[in-house]
């Protein structure tokens, strides 16, 4: 993944550089549709067709799409990719999705067609040429008519409108508030251990501790706060205004990091240390929950992720300290 900074917000690509990212977005789906295919093949050859069929259908697109460029643009295409657009949608690599069940490899066929459609939309109302705005204005009705199909592959689609939109509702609740938030809060709990341990055990003074502790915490969430509202205006994520992810991410930083800082307002200094140890626990299971919870991440490998890495960052922070 490039930086931030290196990366093009879609409002400043070009009508070159909006075909050049649509053939080469075909060719990752296509690609995604056939490695799906290919997974279920023996056992659900009927879905594996369908996953087939799905990636004939995008390298029509893309052959649309690059004769299109090639009438307005010529023979080179530029390369730019979904990495190379801040905000973008992204793919997962084949290595997460090689155990996904058949459920949840519908469910993401089914958001990978939403995405495209989203992104053919915006992409028919920015183009000033007919011709090209026809096209897009086609596939996004394509990339519709996809998104249909894999609904109705999950065997989920209701006819009660209220499941559709509280299921649309519960996928924007995880894009714009547990995605940031969960992300501050690690960023919060993990990163703030060394400094406020070192401090802790340097100085011996819970109260010169607990001020390093809250400056880190401060510190750190606006830090998380403006990078997350700056990293996507969520024009084509979907992932919900920028300021709200902002706010969630900012927020859960500095509670992370103050909920092992405010245990040093108590003087005796082991009281203190022992009461923010067994918090610094409670908030890595608490980080392996929320992943195992929403982000369908199974617990024990969040729960090793988690507390061994921030386990491991609190024994820097006392080393350094009593060094």
């Amino acid at each position: 993944m490039l930086p931030l900074l290196s990366r093009k917000r879609f409002s400043d690509l070009t009508e070159e550089e909006i075909l050049a990212l649509a053939i080469s977005s075909e060719e990752d789906d296509a690609r995604i549709y056939r490695s799906y295919a290919q997974r279920l093949g023996t056992e659900f050859p009927d879905t594996a067709a369908v996953f087939l069929g799905m990636a004939d259908e995008e390298d029509t697109h893309r052959a649309r799409l690059i004769e299109l460029f090639r009438q307005r643009f010529g023979e080179t295409i530029p390369l730019i990719r979904r990495e190379h657009v801040a905000g973008f949608y992204a793919r997962r690599p084949v290595w997460l999705t090689e155990n996904l069940g058949l459920e949840r490899i519908r469910e993401e066929a089914a958001i990978m067609e939403r995405d495209a459609g989203a992104f053919y939309h915006a992409a028919a109302q920015r183009s000033q040429d007919a011709g090209t705005r026809k096209l897009l204005g086609w596939l996004a009705a394509a990339e519709d008519a996809h998104a249909r199909k894999a609904e109705t592959l999950t065997g989920k689609v209701s006819s009660e409108a209220a499941e559709q939109e509280e299921a649309v509702a519960k996928r924007q609740f995880v894009l714009t508030w547990v995605q940031p938030g969960l992300a501050g809060l690690m960023d919060g709990s993990v990163s703030t251990l060394a400094p406020i341990f070192a401090a802790a055990f340097a100085t011996g003074d819970t109260w010169s501790t607990f001020l390093v502790g809250l400056a880190a915490s401060v510190g750190a969430g606006i830090s998380m706060g403006f990078t997350e509202a700056a990293s996507d205006d969520g024009a084509l994520s979907g992932r919900g205004a920028p300021w709200k992810r902002g706010l969630a991410s900012g927020v859960m930083t500095t509670l992370g990091g103050l909920g092992h800082a405010l245990p040093y307002l108590i003087p005796d200094f082991w009281t203190a240390t022992t009461i923010a140890v067994i918090v610094v626990f409670f908030e890595l299971w608490a980080i392996a929950w929320i992943q195992k919870t929403y982000m369908e991440t199974p617990f024990f490998r969040a729960a090793l992720q988690v507390v061994v890495g921030g386990a491991l960052v609190l024994a820097a922070g006392i080393l350094i300290g009593s060094g």
